[in-house]
């Protein structure tokens, strides 16, 4: 299991380098990364974006375009499209977002002809690391899926449990957060809890531990769950928090970083391939953790 961020880059570093295709490369912060990753030995990239501010954003920091093959793309939505069509014509294994919105990146993702679309929906992995707690902690989803039915937080568990193998948990702990720990027929997040711990338990969610509902106190801590006299398999060993819908997941989210001093990376789940999915207000030290995740993810995929 890793249980750092500086774990899963130097297991990233071991893997390398990989190819990655970077959508809309002209901006510091994106750069910045992209480089930091390329001097650990982590990727080889392909920029795809306005060569000439590119070039004029490598220059003042300092970066040698000569370890870089640049596509020139003015228009973002058509280099979203570029970025992805090297991925999925196995020309780069990493797509990753820079400087332009989600929307444009995911019309080129799902794009019948050149997308990265496979048969699960797409979810989103956002890892933290906390002071307090002994391991990564990843919360899915605050950034993709609205507000999922019972259906797709079926697909969103797995796609965060196999992303968890790829950190090397052998049987990730998930655990399903509703506002109480109790079944309550007039709140929906607790029923889809508990019908999510009993599909895992009949096989219907496959290679890891679900237990909900719970509320996050019984999740992160074993004592409070015992304190309520709650045994759970999860509790204390939490490896995921499924959230029950966008807004509870972006606060919980960015309510850990602004206040905890929680260190973040995210990435895209459900593609064919890893998507490098931050926000663009995230820093480049988040980038680079993320383009890690991206590459242990990419060989867990083809293993």
């Amino acid at each position: 299991m890793l249980k750092t961020f500086e774990e899963v880059i130097e297991r990233a570093c071991h893997y390398g380098p990989k190819r990655l295709s970077v959508a809309v490369s002209q901006a510091e912060d994106v750069m910045t990364a992209v480089e930091q990753a390329r001097q650990k030995g982590m990727i080889n990239g392909i920029l795809v974006g306005d060569k000439e501010q590119t070039i004029s954003v490598c220059k003042n920091l300092k970066i040698d375009l000569n370890n870089y093959e640049i596509i020139d793309q003015k228009d973002k939505t058509e280099a979203a499209r570029i970025a992805v069509s090297l991925v999925s014509e196995k020309k780069a294994e990493l797509l990753m977002k820079g400087m332009l919105g989600t929307a444009r990146i995911l019309k080129a993702l799902l794009d019948k002809e050149i997308g990265l679309r496979t048969n699960r929906l797409l979810s989103h992995a956002y890892v933290l690391k906390l002071e307090h707690y002994d391991r990564l902690l990843t919360m899915t989803d605050g950034a993709m899926n609205i507000a999922p039915n019972l259906e797709q937080k079926v697909q969103i568990i797995q796609n965060v449990i196999d992303f968890c193998r790829s950190l090397e948990i052998e049987q990730p702990k998930i655990a399903a957060l509703a506002a109480v720990e109790l079944v309550n027929p007039n709140m929906q997040a607790s029923l889809d809890a508990a019908c999510l711990s009993k599909m895992a338990e009949r096989g219907q969610i496959t290679g890891g531990i679900v237990d909900g509902p719970l509320a996050f106190d019984n999740a992160i801590s074993k004592k409070a769950a015992l304190y309520k006299g709650i045994d759970s398999p999860v509790s204390g060993q939490v490896d995921a928090v499924l959230v029950p819908d966008i807004e509870s997941g972006n606060i919980f989210a960015k309510g850990l970083v602004y206040l905890a001093n929680a260190e973040p990376a995210g990435i895209l789940l459900g593609t064919t391939a890893p998507v490098i999915l931050v926000s663009r207000s995230d820093t480049a030290v988040s980038k680079v953790r993320s383009i890690a995740l991206g590459i242990l993810m990419s060989v867990y995929q083809n293993s």
